[in-house]
Protein backbone atom coordinates (compact mmCIF):
# COMPACT_ATOMS: atom_id res chain seq x y z
CA UNK A 1 0.00 0.00 0.00
CA UNK A 2 2.46 2.66 1.13
CA UNK A 3 5.41 0.58 2.25
CA UNK A 4 4.78 1.10 6.01
CA UNK A 5 2.93 -0.92 8.65
CA UNK A 6 -0.32 1.05 8.69
CA UNK A 7 -3.49 -1.00 8.81
CA UNK A 8 -6.27 -0.19 6.37
CA UNK A 9 -8.13 1.78 9.05
CA UNK A 10 -5.00 3.71 10.06
CA UNK A 11 -4.21 4.38 6.40
CA UNK A 12 -7.65 5.89 5.80
CA UNK A 13 -7.52 8.01 8.98
CA UNK A 14 -4.02 9.19 8.10
CA UNK A 15 -5.11 10.38 4.65
CA UNK A 16 -8.13 12.20 6.08
CA UNK A 17 -6.10 14.12 8.68
CA UNK A 18 -5.06 17.70 7.96
CA UNK A 19 -1.67 19.21 8.73
CA UNK A 20 -2.85 21.21 11.75
CA UNK A 21 -1.07 24.08 13.49
CA UNK A 22 -2.26 25.38 16.84
CA UNK A 23 -1.80 25.48 20.60
CA UNK A 24 -0.42 22.22 22.00
CA UNK A 25 -1.44 20.79 25.42
CA UNK A 26 1.80 22.10 27.00
CA UNK A 27 0.89 25.67 25.99
CA UNK A 28 3.33 25.98 23.09
CA UNK A 29 2.33 26.44 19.47
CA UNK A 30 3.22 23.91 16.82
CA UNK A 31 2.07 21.12 14.53
CA UNK A 32 -0.25 18.37 15.74
CA UNK A 33 1.30 14.91 15.63
CA UNK A 34 -1.98 13.01 15.95
CA UNK A 35 -5.68 13.43 15.32
CA UNK A 36 -6.28 13.78 19.08
CA UNK A 37 -3.76 16.61 19.34
CA UNK A 38 -5.39 18.37 16.39
CA UNK A 39 -8.80 18.03 18.00
CA UNK A 40 -7.57 19.50 21.28
CA UNK A 41 -6.28 22.59 19.49
CA UNK A 42 -9.86 23.79 19.12
CA UNK A 43 -11.34 26.50 16.94
CA UNK A 44 -8.20 28.60 16.38
CA UNK A 45 -6.19 25.78 14.84
CA UNK A 46 -5.07 26.28 11.24
CA UNK A 47 -5.11 23.61 8.54
CA UNK A 48 -1.88 24.59 6.85
CA UNK A 49 -2.27 22.16 3.95
CA UNK A 50 -5.78 23.37 3.01
CA UNK A 51 -4.76 27.03 3.31
CA UNK A 52 -1.50 26.50 1.44
CA UNK A 53 -3.01 24.67 -1.52
CA UNK A 54 -6.02 27.03 -1.67
CA UNK A 55 -3.85 30.16 -1.69
CA UNK A 56 -1.33 28.60 -4.07
CA UNK A 57 -4.01 27.59 -6.57
CA UNK A 58 -5.57 31.04 -6.30
CA UNK A 59 -2.23 32.62 -7.15
CA UNK A 60 -1.81 30.16 -10.04
CA UNK A 61 -5.22 31.18 -11.40
CA UNK A 62 -4.35 34.89 -11.23
CA UNK A 63 -0.95 34.31 -12.85
CA UNK A 64 -2.28 32.24 -15.76
CA UNK A 65 -5.14 34.61 -16.56
CA UNK A 66 -2.90 37.66 -16.21
CA UNK A 67 -0.47 35.98 -18.61
CA UNK A 68 -3.30 35.54 -21.11
CA UNK A 69 -4.32 39.19 -20.70
CA UNK A 70 -0.75 40.46 -21.23
CA UNK A 71 -0.28 38.34 -24.36
CA UNK A 72 -3.73 39.03 -25.79
CA UNK A 73 -3.71 40.09 -29.42
CA UNK A 74 -6.37 41.34 -31.81
CA UNK A 75 -4.97 39.03 -34.49
CA UNK A 76 -5.07 35.25 -34.52
CA UNK A 77 -5.16 34.22 -30.82
CA UNK A 78 -2.86 31.61 -29.40
CA UNK A 79 -4.11 28.42 -27.79
CA UNK A 80 -4.10 29.73 -24.20
CA UNK A 81 -5.77 33.02 -25.16
CA UNK A 82 -8.39 31.07 -27.09
CA UNK A 83 -9.08 28.87 -24.07
CA UNK A 84 -9.35 31.81 -21.66
CA UNK A 85 -11.67 33.69 -24.02
CA UNK A 86 -13.86 30.59 -24.25
CA UNK A 87 -14.11 30.41 -20.45
CA UNK A 88 -14.90 34.14 -20.25
CA UNK A 89 -17.68 33.78 -22.83
CA UNK A 90 -19.06 30.78 -20.93
CA UNK A 91 -19.11 32.60 -17.57
CA UNK A 92 -20.56 35.76 -19.15
CA UNK A 93 -23.33 33.66 -20.66
CA UNK A 94 -24.17 32.19 -17.25
CA UNK A 95 -24.22 35.63 -15.63
CA UNK A 96 -26.40 37.16 -18.37
CA UNK A 97 -28.84 34.28 -18.03
CA UNK A 98 -29.04 34.30 -14.22
CA UNK A 99 -28.44 37.90 -13.13
CA UNK A 100 -30.97 40.57 -14.05
CA UNK A 101 -29.36 43.52 -12.24
CA UNK A 102 -26.39 45.71 -13.10
CA UNK A 103 -23.29 45.08 -11.05
CA UNK A 104 -19.73 45.00 -12.46
CA UNK A 105 -18.59 42.76 -9.60
CA UNK A 106 -20.75 39.74 -10.41
CA UNK A 107 -19.07 38.47 -13.59
CA UNK A 108 -15.47 38.68 -12.23
CA UNK A 109 -16.66 37.08 -8.99
CA UNK A 110 -18.35 34.25 -10.90
CA UNK A 111 -15.19 33.66 -12.97
CA UNK A 112 -12.97 33.63 -9.88
CA UNK A 113 -15.27 31.21 -8.05
CA UNK A 114 -15.55 28.83 -10.99
CA UNK A 115 -11.83 28.61 -11.82
CA UNK A 116 -10.61 28.63 -8.22
CA UNK A 117 -12.98 25.88 -7.08
CA UNK A 118 -12.27 23.87 -10.23
CA UNK A 119 -8.53 23.98 -9.54
CA UNK A 120 -9.01 22.99 -5.89
CA UNK A 121 -11.35 20.15 -6.90
CA UNK A 122 -8.95 19.00 -9.61
CA UNK A 123 -6.34 18.17 -6.96
CA UNK A 124 -8.51 15.15 -6.16
CA UNK A 125 -7.38 13.58 -9.45
CA UNK A 126 -3.75 13.45 -8.33
CA UNK A 127 -2.69 10.00 -7.10
CA UNK A 128 -3.71 9.54 -3.45
CA UNK A 129 -0.21 8.73 -2.14
CA UNK A 130 1.94 10.86 -4.43
CA UNK A 131 2.14 14.17 -2.52
CA UNK A 132 1.51 12.82 1.04
CA UNK A 133 4.30 10.25 0.67
CA UNK A 134 6.62 12.89 -0.80
CA UNK A 135 5.82 15.19 2.12
CA UNK A 136 6.46 12.38 4.62
CA UNK A 137 10.00 11.98 3.27
CA UNK A 138 10.78 15.58 4.25
CA UNK A 139 9.22 15.27 7.71
CA UNK A 140 5.63 16.36 7.07
CA UNK A 141 3.53 13.53 8.46
CA UNK A 142 0.07 14.72 7.37
CA UNK A 143 -0.92 16.33 4.07
CA UNK A 144 -4.38 16.70 2.53
CA UNK A 145 -4.10 18.18 -0.94
CA UNK A 146 -7.76 18.84 -1.80
CA UNK A 147 -8.85 22.09 -0.08
CA UNK A 148 -12.54 21.59 -0.88
CA UNK A 149 -12.62 18.41 1.22
CA UNK A 150 -12.04 20.68 4.23
CA UNK A 151 -15.30 22.27 5.50
CA UNK A 152 -13.31 25.25 6.78
CA UNK A 153 -12.47 26.17 3.19
CA UNK A 154 -15.95 25.61 1.75
CA UNK A 155 -17.64 27.46 4.62
CA UNK A 156 -15.12 30.29 4.29
CA UNK A 157 -16.07 30.80 0.64
CA UNK A 158 -19.79 30.41 1.41
CA UNK A 159 -19.63 32.97 4.23
CA UNK A 160 -17.91 35.40 1.85
CA UNK A 161 -20.82 35.00 -0.58
CA UNK A 162 -23.28 35.36 2.31
CA UNK A 163 -21.74 38.67 3.37
CA UNK A 164 -22.09 39.94 -0.20
CA UNK A 165 -25.77 38.88 -0.19
CA UNK A 166 -26.38 40.85 3.02
CA UNK A 167 -24.42 43.85 1.75
CA UNK A 168 -26.27 44.15 -1.55
CA UNK A 169 -29.64 43.38 0.04
CA UNK A 170 -29.18 46.40 2.32
CA UNK A 171 -27.55 48.57 -0.36
CA UNK A 172 -30.33 47.99 -2.93
CA UNK A 173 -33.34 47.84 -0.61
CA UNK A 174 -32.14 49.86 2.34
CA UNK A 175 -32.17 48.61 5.92
CA UNK A 176 -35.94 49.13 6.10
CA UNK A 177 -36.58 47.26 2.90
CA UNK A 178 -34.31 44.40 3.99
CA UNK A 179 -36.10 44.12 7.35
CA UNK A 180 -39.52 44.27 5.65
CA UNK A 181 -38.42 41.43 3.41
CA UNK A 182 -37.55 39.39 6.50
CA UNK A 183 -40.74 40.16 8.44
CA UNK A 184 -43.60 40.76 5.97
CA UNK A 185 -43.39 37.60 3.86
CA UNK A 186 -44.32 34.87 3.04
CA UNK A 187 -47.43 35.42 5.21
CA UNK A 188 -48.96 38.76 4.25
CA UNK A 189 -51.91 40.74 5.62
CA UNK A 190 -53.46 44.17 5.24
CA UNK A 191 -54.26 44.85 8.89
CA UNK A 192 -51.59 45.99 11.34
CA UNK A 193 -52.71 43.42 13.92
CA UNK A 194 -52.28 40.47 11.57
CA UNK A 195 -48.93 41.79 10.38
CA UNK A 196 -47.76 41.78 13.99
CA UNK A 197 -49.14 38.27 14.47
CA UNK A 198 -47.34 36.99 11.37
CA UNK A 199 -44.10 38.85 12.10
CA UNK A 200 -42.34 36.18 14.25
CA UNK A 201 -43.35 33.40 11.85
CA UNK A 202 -42.14 35.37 8.83
CA UNK A 203 -38.90 36.31 10.59
CA UNK A 204 -38.22 32.69 11.49
CA UNK A 205 -38.96 31.32 8.01
CA UNK A 206 -37.05 34.04 6.15
CA UNK A 207 -34.08 33.79 8.53
CA UNK A 208 -33.91 30.04 7.94
CA UNK A 209 -34.15 30.65 4.19
CA UNK A 210 -31.36 33.24 4.34
CA UNK A 211 -29.02 31.15 6.49
CA UNK A 212 -29.66 28.06 4.39
CA UNK A 213 -27.93 29.70 1.42
CA UNK A 214 -24.35 29.65 2.73
CA UNK A 215 -24.90 26.31 4.47
CA UNK A 216 -26.14 24.69 1.26
CA UNK A 217 -23.26 26.17 -0.73
CA UNK A 218 -20.64 24.93 1.72
CA UNK A 219 -22.04 21.49 2.49
CA UNK A 220 -22.87 20.58 -1.12
CA UNK A 221 -19.32 21.26 -2.26
CA UNK A 222 -17.70 19.68 0.79
CA UNK A 223 -19.92 16.58 0.77
CA UNK A 224 -19.40 15.74 -2.88
CA UNK A 225 -15.65 16.28 -2.83
CA UNK A 226 -15.14 14.48 0.49
CA UNK A 227 -17.06 11.48 -0.83
CA UNK A 228 -14.95 11.47 -3.99
CA UNK A 229 -11.74 11.61 -1.98
CA UNK A 230 -12.92 8.78 0.26
CA UNK A 231 -13.61 6.55 -2.75
CA UNK A 232 -10.11 7.15 -4.11
CA UNK A 233 -8.64 6.25 -0.70
CA UNK A 234 -10.72 3.06 -0.48
CA UNK A 235 -9.61 2.07 -3.97
CA UNK A 236 -5.99 2.66 -2.92
CA UNK A 237 -6.51 0.31 0.06
CA UNK A 238 -7.52 -2.47 -2.38
CA UNK A 239 -4.06 -2.44 -3.98
CA UNK A 240 -2.55 -4.02 -0.87
CA UNK A 241 -5.16 -6.78 -0.55
CA UNK A 242 -4.22 -9.16 -3.36
CA UNK A 243 -3.14 -9.25 -6.99
CA UNK A 244 -6.73 -9.85 -8.13
CA UNK A 245 -8.18 -7.02 -6.08
CA UNK A 246 -5.26 -4.80 -7.07
CA UNK A 247 -5.98 -5.37 -10.76
CA UNK A 248 -9.67 -4.67 -10.18
CA UNK A 249 -8.74 -1.55 -8.21
CA UNK A 250 -6.81 -0.25 -11.22
CA UNK A 251 -9.92 -0.49 -13.40
CA UNK A 252 -12.05 1.10 -10.68
CA UNK A 253 -9.59 3.94 -10.24
CA UNK A 254 -9.53 4.70 -13.96
CA UNK A 255 -13.33 4.62 -14.23
CA UNK A 256 -13.86 6.72 -11.12
CA UNK A 257 -11.22 9.26 -12.20
CA UNK A 258 -12.94 9.72 -15.58
CA UNK A 259 -16.34 10.12 -13.89
CA UNK A 260 -14.83 12.39 -11.23
CA UNK A 261 -13.76 14.89 -13.88
CA UNK A 262 -17.48 15.56 -14.37
CA UNK A 263 -18.02 15.97 -10.61
CA UNK A 264 -15.02 18.29 -10.27
CA UNK A 265 -16.37 20.57 -13.00
CA UNK A 266 -20.02 20.28 -12.01
CA UNK A 267 -19.45 21.25 -8.37
CA UNK A 268 -17.49 24.36 -9.40
CA UNK A 269 -20.28 25.25 -11.86
CA UNK A 270 -23.05 24.74 -9.28
CA UNK A 271 -21.29 26.91 -6.69
CA UNK A 272 -20.84 29.65 -9.30
CA UNK A 273 -24.44 29.52 -10.55
CA UNK A 274 -25.94 29.54 -7.06
CA UNK A 275 -23.74 32.50 -6.11
CA UNK A 276 -25.00 34.45 -9.12
CA UNK A 277 -28.63 33.47 -8.42
CA UNK A 278 -28.39 34.45 -4.75
CA UNK A 279 -26.85 37.82 -5.66
CA UNK A 280 -29.62 38.33 -8.21
CA UNK A 281 -32.19 37.73 -5.47
CA UNK A 282 -30.37 40.24 -3.27
CA UNK A 283 -30.72 42.87 -6.03
CA UNK A 284 -34.46 42.34 -6.48
CA UNK A 285 -36.93 44.50 -4.58
CA UNK A 286 -40.18 42.92 -3.39
CA UNK A 287 -43.23 45.16 -3.47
Amino acid sequence: MTGDTLTSSEYIKHHLQNLTFGRLPDGTWGLAHSADEAKEMGFWALHLDSLGFAIGLGVLFLYLFRLAAKRATAGVPGGWQNFVEWILDFVNGVVRGSFSGRNPLVAPLALSIFIWIFLMNFMDLIAVDLLPETAKRVGVHYLKIVPTTDPNITFGMAIGVFLLIIYYSIKIKGIGGFLRELTLQPFQANSIVMKIVFLPFNLFLESVNLLAKPVSLALRLFGNMYAGEMIFILIAVMYSASLLLGSFAGLLQLGWAIFHILIVTLQAFIFMVLTVVYLDMAHQEHH
